[in-house]
């Protein structure tokens, strides 16, 4: 069986992959975050709602009526639900669907479509490792001010965790103010604020098991963390694997309790890259519903991963992605502030009159999508007639781009949340728009 993954450069781009390229994303007026990647921004290139500045972000649901709502309990919004089943009847059966309107506080609206439905989450699965860390970093730091300078001045060395990932991250060269891409290397260092950057903008594998990795050495170090680079080796060379997966998955299992989530159902089974698994053996297991991801995204608006702070600070990283793509590509969502993850994965058999594309699997076509919108993007003083609502999705749309896909649905289901009716979804597009929306 021939498998291709989301993890898998073409020719193509491997070669643009070593071309300068510029930055085009939040936060454009940050201060000292220590992403270098960001130096590069440039607001010409942005769409209009990608535009927001550092105090423009909100957690909408905070110390607000919605502040302990739950999907649990709460009926169905009767003219969303309508719409929604219209707007996919008679369409594949792999879609599950959960969108909640937040807009009003006070009176939270969902719908769903085989919301309770399971498959492999892919990178999405990357918000909970970040959870662990933002997680293990109070545990260990109360102090905010402590949070924020190691976020910034903690220095991490590639190493073995990395090897190996093909996915690429922005590398910033401050002698000619321009950035290559290209994957992270055993060696390189970047500052641990840079590390959850590349591994939610960018779903850098080897990105997402250095902070889980770390995740792991705050909980065993506690307030002594960050350990030497020569405690740091023996501790993994003298702790048990089994003790080392114990410490990991209680990394990410127990915040996700604390907020009310339910790791049963949204879970990461193993590290993300294929070293990392042999340091630390998981259990496998990955998985997640549509569901359970749109709690996550709820309970972030509503402080409660973690505490205000950390829940703030991860919707900002998802705010920083490399560009919108895959459900939030449309031009319908350009105006639009989007939160937004994404992941993948497609496997292809040999079949007669089929050839086998990026995301179009024959035997396997897996996308997840999460995103806040907040739409029309808008600051602190002037968000009055702004629609704010929480999607999640997932599909196995089998020999369909599911990039584009995704794309076409994240269009209708915002005139949908906007007007309480059913959305055409667009049928065709060129090869090229589908090309496009890919990530």
């Amino acid at each position: 069986m021939m498998t291709r993954s989301h993890l898998k450069f073409t020719a193509a781009a491997a070669l643009c992959a070593f071309m300068p390229i510029t930055a085009t994303s939040y936060p454009i007026d940050a201060q000292d975050t220590s992403i270098n990647r960001l130096k590069g921004a440039n607001p010409d290139k942005m769409p209009a709602g990608a535009k927001l500045s550092t105090v423009d972000m909100h957690l909408h649901l905070l110390a607000t009526p919605g502040a302990a709502w739950d999907f649990g309990g709460t009926p169905r919004d009767a003219e969303l639900q309508a719409a929604l089943d219209q707007m996919f009847k008679g369409r594949d059966a792999s879609y599950g669907l959960v969108v909640a309107d937040i807009t009003d506080p006070s009176d939270i609206r969902w719908a769903g479509l085989r919301e309770n439905r399971s498959q492999i989450p892919g990178s999405v699965g990357k918000i909970i490792t970040m959870l662990g860390l933002f997680s293990e970093l109070e545990r260990a730091f109360p102090s905010i001010e402590d949070r924020e300078r190691i976020l910034r001045q903690r220095q991490i060395t590639a190493g073995e965790w990395v090897k190996w990932d093909d996915h690429g991250v922005p590398h910033w060269d401050n002698a000619t103010g321009t950035m290559k891409s290209s994957k992270i290397m055993p060696g390189e260092t970047f500052a641990l604020a840079e590390w959850i950057d590349f591994a939610i903008a960018y779903s850098a594998n080897a990105a997402a098991a250095t902070i889980w990795k770390e995740a792991l050495l705050l909980r065993h170090y506690g307030d002594q963390y960050p350990p030497t680079a020569e405690e740091e080796a023996n501790f993994f060379r003298t702790t048990s694997k089994a003790e080392l997966w114990r410490l990991s998955s209680s990394a990410v299992r127990d915040p996700m309790i604390g907020a009310g989530l339910d790791p049963d159902t949204f879970w990461i089974g193993s590290f993300w890259t294929s070293t990392a698994k042999t340091i630390v053996p998981g259990n496998g297991g990955s998985r997640g519903t549509p569901m359970e991801m749109a709690r996550f995204l709820l309970r972030m608006e509503q402080g409660r991963l973690v505490d205000n702070w950390s829940s703030l600070r991860m919707k900002n990283y998802l705010y920083t992605t490399s560009r919108r793509y895959r459900y939030v590509f449309s031009d319908n969502l350009k105006p639009a502030a989007v939160y937004f993850k994404s992941g993948s994965l497609y496997k292809c058999t040999p079949e007669e009159g089929f050839k086998c594309g990026k995301y179009m699997g024959n035997a396997q076509n897996l996308m997840n999508s999460i995103t806040v919108v907040e739409t029309p993007a808008a600051g602190v003083d002037d968000n009055a007639g702004q629609k704010r609502y929480i999607v999640a999705m997932m599909s196995d749309v089998r020999k369909t781009n599911s990039a584009w896909d995704h794309s076409r649905i994240g269009a209708a289901v915002d005139t949908m949340v906007r007007t309480r009716a059913a959305a055409r979804i667009a049928e065709t597009a060129s090869d090229a728009d589908k090309r496009a929306a890919g990530g």
